[in-house]
């Protein structure tokens, strides 16, 4: 999900590579001896600095990595490069996981408060007491008038301590978004003291959202975003993380199973099937539907797949989709199915008629997982590729046309809401890999870094053509669809009773729900994925 997140169970899996993040620099002294957080600003040829925890008591090692991965289930490559993690904490005990807590300055004392504002500006500003007169024209005959500002101070401090780090999380970018730097930066080196990769669900969270908030403030997130390259990274060890991710969230197979479903029932009496794949990444959403096709009752369909890819795919599998194109001939040839695959490297908003190999007499079926989200629309680019290439598609009469995104509301968000949702939606994706895998399993560690941080981190830190990941609701996606030309499919109530079947083996908190003609997973309260069907 996250860079598009799904599995590729394939043997011979090629890889992506792990965020190196940069990070502000620990506190130096000014003249007078005081702290002074600064932030390192790198260019795209610096290190980037990647949070690690080295032991239970939270503190951190300088390290260099061996390269590390993102994840992107159209085999996005990422490039190598060393990392460093933050100094330890000198003064940090094992009973202050996250550092010397900072005390609240709420106090009944109005001269004490205004003493503790005071010092904590000067701490900030130096010399400059500027915001401390404005604070201090709000206290009048030893009687503090509470305002907007100083109610916003006042439970900024209260959530510090008490280790809020939602709310502090929350406060450091509204003071971005309110371009209050000095806050920001201040925020930043508390966050730091509180989050960690091996602790709850919202401090592993926190630690790639802190990253997303430096990288934004460094308007380095682009650089980061297309850093994540490798060219050769370790495929087994690759396999593995997302093997494990596979395994631990039902997100993927349920969009994968629910898209096949469609089709499947779309095609049930259909001689030729012809299936155009955008981004088809390393084809495994295919193995279990060429399968089912071989066991049809009176024989399988010829199948006949497009798969269409990119040059960044291509580098990450070592060669273009007519690997992926083998890989499925061998197993078709292995049940019987009759199959042919067609390559087109080509990006998706560059997508033409002429690419899409389509031929008179076959049944025709189209398949969005998990990769229009990263189309730009009107709000990006004058030219509207997403909706363009909708309208591509109705064009070719399709028999059914499957939709797989997450049910998350990025795209035209400002940066402030846009942050909430980020937080609120993957918070509920971390909270159910902590529930399968233990916090000190070194591996959903690798999961959560190689897998989910780069999404993160591009959703917060870029804008415009760099922000690639930009989620709409499905009532959005709805209406584009029908702006183009399309009606609903109807899913079949059998597909609805195989992932209902599938969700038994995971956690009681997933929650399949059927609404408005589409198929919701969720965990707990929170939609996570959706998925449907067009004609």
């Amino acid at each position: 999900m996250s860079s598009r997140l799904y599995y590729q169970p394939m043997q011979e899996f090629e890889a992506y590579c792990m965020p190196q993040f940069q990070t502000l620099d620990h506190q130096k002294h000014d003249n007078a001896g005081m702290p002074v957080t600064q932030l390192s600003i790198l260019n795209s040829h610096d290190q980037y600095c990647t949070l690690e925890s080295s032991s239970a008591n939270g503190s951190y090692l300088f390290y260099n990595s061996p390269s590390t991965v993102s994840f992107s289930p159209n085999g996005s490559p990422a490039s190598q490069q060393d990392s460093h993690s933050y100094p330890p904490d000198l003064h940090q005990s094992p009973d202050t996981y996250y550092g010397s807590p900072i005390g609240s300055c709420v106090t009944d004392d109005v001269s004490d408060f205004r003493t503790k504002l005071r010092e904590l500006e000067t701490d900030l500003l130096g010399p400059d007491l500027g915001i401390i007169e404005s604070i201090e024209s709000t206290f009048q005959n030893g009687t503090c008038i509470e305002s907007p500002e100083m109610d916003n101070w006042r439970q900024t401090m209260e959530a510090i301590s008490s280790r809020d780090l939602k709310h502090v999380l929350m406060a450091c970018a509204k003071a971005m978004s309110d371009n209050d730097l000095l806050m920001a930066q201040w925020l930043m080196d508390e966050l730091r003291q509180m989050v960690s990769v091996s602790g709850e669900p919202i401090q592993r969270l926190g630690a790639y959202m802190l990253e997303g908030l430096v990288a934004r403030l460094a308007s380095s997130g682009s650089s980061i975003y297309k850093s994540l390259r490798c060219k050769e990274p370790a495929s087994a060890d690759l396999l593995s993380y997302m093997h494990i991710l596979y395994e631990v969230c039902p997100y993927f197979k349920f969009g994968y199973m629910s898209a096949n479903g469609a089709i499947a029932e779309a095609m049930k009496d259909e001689n030729k099937v012809h299936i155009i794949d955008f981004q088809i990444g390393q084809g495994s959403q295919w193995i279990t539907l060429i399968q089912a096709f071989a066991a049809r009752p009176g024989g399988p369909p010829h199948i006949r797949i497009t798969g269409i890819d990119d040059s960044t795919s291509a580098y990450a599998r070592g060669g273009g989709p007519s690997i992926v194109g083998k890989r499925l001939a061998r197993l078709a040839e292995s049940v019987k199915v009759p199959f042919e695959f067609h390559s087109a490297a080509i990006p998706d908003c560059e997508a033409q008629i002429k690419n899409l190999s389509v031929r008179p007499g076959e049944a025709l079926a189209v398949n969005f997982a998990f990769m229009l989200h990263h189309l730009p629309d009107e709000s990006v680019s004058t030219q509207n590729p997403r909706d363009r290439l909708l309208r591509l598609v109705r064009s070719l009469s399709p028999k059914v046309v499957t939709l797989v995104e997450q049910e998350s509301n990025t795209n035209t968000a400002a940066f402030f809401p846009r942050f909430q949702e980020t937080l609120n939606y993957y918070t509920a994706m971390f909270e159910s890999i902590d529930v399968t895998l233990p916090r000190e399993h070194k591996e959903r560690i690798n999961v959560e870094q190689h897998c989910l941080a780069r999404d993160v981190v591009n959703i917060i830190a870029c804008e415009g053509t760099e922000r690639v990941e930009r989620h709409e609701l499905l009532g959005k996606w709805k209406s584009r669809f029908r702006m183009a030309g399309f009606t609903p499919y109807p899913l079949s109530s059998l597909v609805n009773s195989t992932i209902k079947s599938l969700l038994e083996g995971y956690c009681n908190k997933y929650r399949l729900e059927e609404r408005d003609g589409a198929l919701y997973l969720g965990w707990m309260n929170r939609d996570l994925v959706a998925s449907c069907a067009w004609k």
